[in-house]
């Protein structure tokens, strides 16, 4: 939704910090002004939308600073508003040079920030491996603060906010908003998501049936491992730094593959109009594939950080949903069994005789995950189906073809007489 479907407020309140979350949160802030410098000035004089600075600065920032992956999203996202607002000083006939970052400030959002109002807390994101700091609101004794109207209303949810040091202490500038009367009026529960499977032999498969595979990645990574083998057999100071180089090359050749990937299932998302991005969660999928050659330490999440900004910069939301029985369970009828999945690649259902790709069955389990615990989440982003490449469909209520003269190839059919349709 637009910036004008929504009544926006903000609330400051102090905070109190203990002396070693204050020392946190000062290195924070210090890793975020050094991450803003960096996008900043990769970006001057070059380009000033969100995307665009992401795309060029975001792995510049993620590897110079501690900063987690969504405040090095913000840090980009700093940048370009301070760029815009110089092009239009400039614009105005003012002069504006090239912004620089001082002042012990840091931006949070939804990701990076959570409000307990009933516990009067909040926990905010922090560098490195420290993960979150709780940290109490000083609030009014009585409850006739104004703050109150937004922490005890259904209405309001928090948004984009703001930490600030000053006059020696500590200060959350709380954003607020909800929508007004027209936009919930126009609310509807049809919205559309993504299923995205991560595999072995295909570095993604969506449930739209767009196929990303993983050969040319794992081929390259193997030449990498061979002449790497043969840098460490030689051991001397040339072999040492041509070791550096060589892994430094295959550092960014990941990256140039998950970036195109990632622009893929984003276009993917676009083209069949979804609203949203489901991946399974990422935690411990490095022991769920331990055979994806294409993968790195850092590949997985990496890929997810590319999806995530690039889609929200399009306007889709992502997100993440339990893995469990995604791979053996039939997208067609449900059925959950270890010999569905007879090989890496093929997937036939014991119950209902459905065979498919087993990467592509598990990305329509992602989505049918996601979507029957989004029915009952009590914070709903209004999505009820997921796309196909020939329909749409709900869980419960079945597949839906898209209408003639969509775009669209047909091509998901039902595997089976006895299969349900696709799904």
């Amino acid at each position: 939704m637009s910036d004008d479907e929504y009544h926006r407020r903000t609330a400051i309140t102090r905070l109190a910090v203990s002396p070693s979350d204050e020392k946190l949160l000062r290195d924070t802030i210090k890793q975020w002004k050094q991450g803003c410098q960096i996008a900043v000035d990769k970006a001057w004089e070059r380009c000033h939308s969100k995307s665009d600075i992401q795309q060029l600065a975001y792995d510049d920032v993620r590897e110079a600073t501690s900063l987690s992956s969504q405040h090095a999203i913000l840090a980009c996202h700093q940048a370009a508003e301070n760029i815009k607002s110089c092009i239009s000083r400039r614009q105005n006939g003012k002069k504006a040079s090239k912004p620089t970052y001082t002042s012990p400030t840091i931006t949070y959002d939804s990701r990076t920030m959570t409000l307990f109002p009933e516990k009067e807390e909040v926990t905010l994101t922090t560098h490195g491996d420290h993960s979150r700091t709780r940290v109490s609101l000083v609030l009014p004794d009585e409850e006739t603060g104004y703050q109150y109207q937004y922490f005890d209303s259904d209405e309001w949810e928090s948004t984009e906010s703001t930490l600030h040091y000053r006059d020696g202490g500590w200060y959350l500038h709380i954003g607020f908003r909800k929508l007004t009367q027209d936009a919930e009026e126009e609310t509807t529960e049809n919205g559309t998501v993504l299923g995205v499977d991560l595999g072995v032999n295909e570095i993604a498969v969506t449930s739209t049936a767009r196929f990303f595979s993983a050969g040319e990645l794992s081929h390259k990574r193997r030449e990498f491992k061979r002449v790497r083998g043969n840098l460490e057999d030689r051991g001397t100071r040339n072999a040492h730094r041509a070791l550096q180089a060589v892994s430094g090359r295959e550092n960014e050749y990941v990256k140039h593959i998950l970036h195109r990937v990632a622009n893929g299932i984003v276009e993917e998302a676009l083209r069949y109009d979804c609203d949203g991005i489901v991946f399974e969660e990422l935690d411990g999928i490095r022991e769920r594939l331990p055979k994806a050659d294409w993968h790195s330490e850092w590949a997985f999440h990496r890929l997810y950080e590319y999806v995530e900004y690039k889609a929200e910069a399009e306007g889709v939301f992502v997100d993440t949903t339990n893995p469990k029985n995604t791979s053996i369970r039939c997208a067609e009828c449900g059925s959950i069994h270890r010999k569905n999945r007879s090989t890496r690649e093929r997937f036939e259902c014991q119950n209902c005789g459905n065979r498919n790709h087993a990467d592509y069955n598990a990305a329509k389990n992602v989505a049918d995950v996601y979507l029957r615990r989004e029915q009952q989440s009590s914070r709903r982003r209004g999505v009820s189906q997921y796309a196909l490449k020939s329909g749409t469909v709900t869980p419960n209520r079945g597949y839906t073809p898209y209408p003639d003269g969509f775009e669209a190839e047909s091509a998901d059919k039902p595997h089976s007489p006895r299969a349900n349709p696709p799904g």
